[in-house]
């Protein structure tokens, strides 16, 4: 780490073999030990076990389950400023991690994964953080790789550690709301499509779809989810606001259009909600109950999407 350093120090490490892994990992995580630092490791299970073979039994590194963690960016943001903020309270002058997204988030849903990406650039930098991101070239997708120089201010390598050229501002790059690439779901017509309605109805319509596709909590932090965009989209965007809902065998999917512009803050449904402008409050909510949010914006609306069950299923590249 550069001499001088503060913050948040982001790295990505692209590598393409098993023996690259390890020759940028073990000396991170073997220096962070020899300098009493906390030293954490949120790997997949093949490479934290290669990870922990390589290092031996009685190293002092933490290892802890990276699928989990990484169920839900905003809930994976949470949770990480909560560890940060616990270990710099123990009185923690430098932390080092690395981490690992689990195969399925490189597909269906990388786009809020890659807006995870941008946004803890800010919202881990109030913590002496150095922490390395793995990405396996093997097998992870080009668009991908693409957006992790983006979201990446270095890369380490074996050797080195180089900036980014491709890296991009989190505010610029969280403020590109992409196109949504349809959910397969989405190419049939709606199971219920409703205009201007109230949260209440929006919910009974919920109910309906989701009777013997979604469990009893999965549904209900659906409801909530939904009562939020409704209740959003019509407080602060423009009418009309079109609430469209499908099933499928394994998930339900939701879509509330209004014709706004959506939030102002780029960080909106990521950042902490105490941090949040008016309206922030619910879409970050609404990130930690769904299985998978995106947002998107063309020149006359705004329109979210909540996917609750399994949200692997999209038409279209981005497929791991």
């Amino acid at each position: 780490m550069p001499a001088g350093q503060t913050g948040y120090f982001h790295e990505a490490i692209c590598h393409d073999s098993d023996d690259e892994l390890l020759a940028v990992v073990l000396p991170f995580l073997l220096g962070g030990v020899e300098a009493g630092e906390p030293t954490i490791v949120s790997l997949c299970e093949r490479n934290a076990a290669l990870v922990r073979d390589a290092l031996g039994d009685d190293t002092p590194v933490v290892f802890q389950e990276g699928g989990d963690l990484y169920a839900r960016p905003a809930a994976a943001i949470r949770a990480y400023r909560e560890m940060f903020a616990g270990l710099v309270a123990d009185g923690a002058q430098q932390i080092r991690a690395i981490g690992e997204l689990p195969p399925a988030a490189l597909g269906a849903t990388w786009d809020w994964w890659a807006r995870y990406e941008s946004a803890i650039n800010d919202a881990y930098d109030e913590f002496p953080l150095w922490s390395m991101c793995a990405y396996d070239t093997r097998t992870t997708p080009a668009g991908v790789l693409a957006d992790v120089v983006r979201t990446h201010p270095l890369v380490a390598t074996p050797d080195r550690h180089l900036p980014s050229q491709d890296y991009v501002e989190p505010d610029l790059f969280l403020s590109d709301l992409r196109p949504q690439v349809p959910d397969p779901l989405q190419l049939t017509p709606p199971a219920v499509e409703l205009t201007d309605p109230a949260p209440a109805a929006a919910r009974d319509a919920l109910a309906r779809v989701g009777a013997g596709v979604l469990g009893a909590d999965a549904l209900a932090d659906m409801r909530i989810a939904v009562t939020e965009s409704v209740t959003n989209a019509t407080s602060h965007g423009l009418p009309p606001t079109r609430v469209r809902f499908w099933a499928g065998p394994d998930r339900v999917v939701v879509t509330v259009t209004d014709g706004g512009t959506g939030p102002t803050d780029p960080f909106a449904g990521l950042r902490a909600a105490a941090h949040a402008p008016m309206g922030g409050l619910g879409l970050w909510l609404t990130h930690q109950l769904c299985d998978h949010v995106s947002m998107s914006r063309t020149e006359d609306s705004f329109t979210i999407r909540l996917i609750s069950g399994n949200p692997n299923h999209r038409a279209g590249p981005f497929t791991a």
